[in-house]
């Protein structure tokens, strides 16, 4: 889901939910997480994925159900939007998928040894999704959060970020940051923190689909989406002459554990 900042509200809201028609879009064009995400998940739960009881919760489209399935985890996909859950089904056939969200998680009481929230914690009230993932979550599991964040340091992503600032009003900007989600973390599960630095090479359109996808940009109108992207297109073609987009992210990444009695 979208790394924006919005208010924190209980979900689904029609923003959280804006994500449902442009599910394929999301899909083809939203980045991953680089292998060191999950080798750094590994390392703060202390425990490996493989054969972990693992529910990620607001899983879109399935990008991190996806990579977690790959590492061996059991996984279970929790997504309240019918679009978004269409699309992870029709990608990951085999994969169990139910709807809901981190409020009210659809789970049996100590029934996960992983709960993971990728781009997606900041959809949740946490005074109720911190309370439901430790009733979810066997002793000693483990919940990990993270965000995918373009990476302001490199001049052309600032430079963009201030366009959309501009653009979208009200100091929001699609590259996004954990911002108030982090902020209201339960400080006694104690989260341990790391952050990851990676880029990724993609066509032009790619990158204006990815930008388009994300919430900020859904709820204003497709006229008003298209007239930026047209401009942002003229903008980057300067920046990147051969039609190829080099994005910078920092991924943050929190993980707390439960005692394990």
């Amino acid at each position: 889901m979208d790394p924006a900042d919005p208010d924190i509200t209980a979900p689904p809201t029609p923003r959280a939910l804006s994500f449902d028609r442009a599910a394929a879009q999301y899909a083809a064009a939203r980045p991953g997480y680089p292998p060191a995400l999950l080798d750094a998940v590994e390392e703060l739960a202390g425990r490996p994925l493989r054969g972990a009881r693992t529910a990620d919760v607001g899983a879109g489209t399935g990008i991190a159900t996806r990579l977690l399935h790959e590492r061996g985890a059991r996984v279970t996909a929790v997504e309240p939007g019918s679009g978004m859950a269409a699309e992870l089904h029709r990608s990951l056939p085999r994969l169990p998928v139910v709807r809901g969200d981190g409020n009210h998680l659809p789970l049996a009481t100590a029934s996960t040894d992983l709960i993971t929230y990728a781009q997606s914690w900041h959809w949740t009230d946490p005074e109720l999704a911190a309370p439901e993932a430790v009733r979810v979550l066997r002793p000693g599991g483990a919940l990990a959060l993270w965000w995918n964040i373009s990476d302001q340091s490199v001049p052309w992503v600032a430079e963009q970020d201030a366009r959309l600032r501009r653009f979208l009003g009200a100091g929001e900007s699609v590259h996004g940051h954990p911002g108030r989600a982090v902020r209201t973390l339960p400080p006694a599960l104690g989260f341990a923190h790391r952050l990851l630095r990676w880029t990724r090479r993609v066509p032009l359109d790619t990158h204006l689909a990815n930008l388009g996808s994300h919430s900020a940009l859904l709820v204003i109108g497709d006229a008003r989406t298209r007239t930026f992207l047209t401009e942002e297109r003229d903008h980057l073609a300067e920046v990147f002459p051969d039609g190829t987009v080099e994005e910078s992210y920092a991924v943050q990444l929190y993980v707390a554990t439960t005692p394990t009695t």
